[in-house]
């Protein structure tokens, strides 16, 4: 049968990584996950105990495309608090996770064969389903002097759009109040889209996140529960949109997805006042990055920077390796610890690069640099 152009796009290589540890680990070895960017504490207990109660007493059919109304308004509490910004709760759609509000966002902003820049390194998927959808994708080279993050000097012209996310993956860097500023009016000032992924808010160490809601209205902005709010495989999400923007994502949604699963926005929904538990959450990232930026240079990985947010470490390996697929691959077989290949996130560069994830516990931290070290050692480096 024939395929379509816009179906042929690279492999996302974490998920390939995550399966070849897979099959590790039911040939009975044991794998530390440095992969994936997954926390390894489930969804809030309240969060949770929500659901079970929610499965007694309702059945948990469609809600309306855009959310459930009363986690609607709770995110907009959510925005008053973290960011002192007054949001219409209309403004957010409840989300099939943030995948679903790429597409979306994607789907409404972008007409077949309009150019989005994208900074480089970043989250694969952007460029992935931009292709998918029939999209360019405009990888922007960063700088280590802009911390891998684009700066306005750096925009092609042409571009329909903008993508950048603080914190951002793999990097775990940030765009301070005027950087980001900075970009969204280079935006406007071209009659460009801007969007913003902010799913790594509160996970950040030495100072906080600025949403782009702080600077402008005329933004999209995508978050999800996966990461903060430790939800990652119920899949739900939202994105805030311009108030002008509301009917145009709703019909989209109602034809591609519905609704966002309604279990997952209940459990959500009680999530967000889990205040305690996310931050000891917060807590652990926070010592794992301490044992992480002291143990990765004590093990041969001294090229890093350290990361303002997320959980991700983006090390420089080109002195090693010029495979980073090769080497990440090489370091599971000898060293049973899975880590991403660059290549991921960076097609050019990214060859000579490793990202590694600290969200596990803090045990399985200290076991894989104990491992990495010796690998290190083994290799004679």
């Amino acid at each position: 049968m024939r395929n379509s152009r816009r179906g042929v796009v690279d492999p996302f290589i974490v998920m390939d990584v995550m399966q070849a540890a897979a099959r590790a680990e039911a040939a009975g070895r044991h794998i530390i996950h440095m992969e994936v960017g997954q926390p390894g504490t489930p969804a809030p207990a309240d969060a949770r105990a929500a659901l079970v109660q929610a499965m007694g007493r309702d059945a948990l059919g469609y809600t309306v495309a855009t959310g459930l109304p009363e986690l609607k308004e709770r995110i907009a509490i959510h925005y008053r608090d973290w960011y002192d910004v007054d949001l219409d709760p209309e403004r957010v759609i409840v989300t099939a996770g943030s995948s679903g509000a790429f597409l979306l966002a994607f789907t409404a902003l972008f007409d077949t064969g309009d150019r989005v820049g994208i900074g480089a390194p970043g989250y694969p998927s952007y460029r992935h389903i931009l292709t998918a959808l029939g999209l360019v994708p405009d990888l922007i080279e960063t700088s280590s002097e802009n911390r891998l993050q684009p700066v306005p000097g750096d925009l092609p012209d042409g571009l329909a759009g903008l993508l950048v996310a603080s914190p951002a993956n793999p990097t775990g860097t940030m765009l301070g109040r005027d950087a980001l500023a900075a970009l969204i009016g280079a935006c406007q000032a071209r009659g460009a889209a801007f969007i913003s992924d902010e799913i790594y808010h509160g996970i950040e160490y030495e100072q906080r996140a600025v949403s782009a809601l702080e600077i402008s209205d005329d933004v999209y902005v995508i978050n999800s529960f996966s990461k903060y709010f430790s939800m990652t495989g119920w899949r739900v999400g939202w994105m805030v949109v311009p108030q002008a923007h509301v009917r145009v994502i709703e019909r989209l949604a109602q034809n591609m997805f519905i609704c966002a699963s309604h279990a997952a926005q209940v459990a959500a929904l009680a999530a967000m006042d889990c205040t305690a538990e996310l931050q000891a959450n917060l807590a652990v990232y926070r010592e794992n990055r301490r044992l992480m930026l002291d143990g990765l240079p004590r093990a041969g990985f001294d090229r890093i920077a350290p990361p303002d947010g997320a959980f991700y470490i983006y090390a420089d390996v080109s002195d090693l390796t010029d495979d980073s697929r090769a080497l990440a691959a090489e370091i599971l077989d000898k060293a049973g610890v899975a880590v991403t290949p660059g290549l991921d996130f960076d097609p050019a560069r990214g060859a000579g690069m490793l990202r590694f994830s600290y969200a596990r516990a803090t045990e399985d931290i200290v076991e894989g640099l104990a491992r990495l070290e010796r690998f290190m050692a083994a290799r004679g480096l």
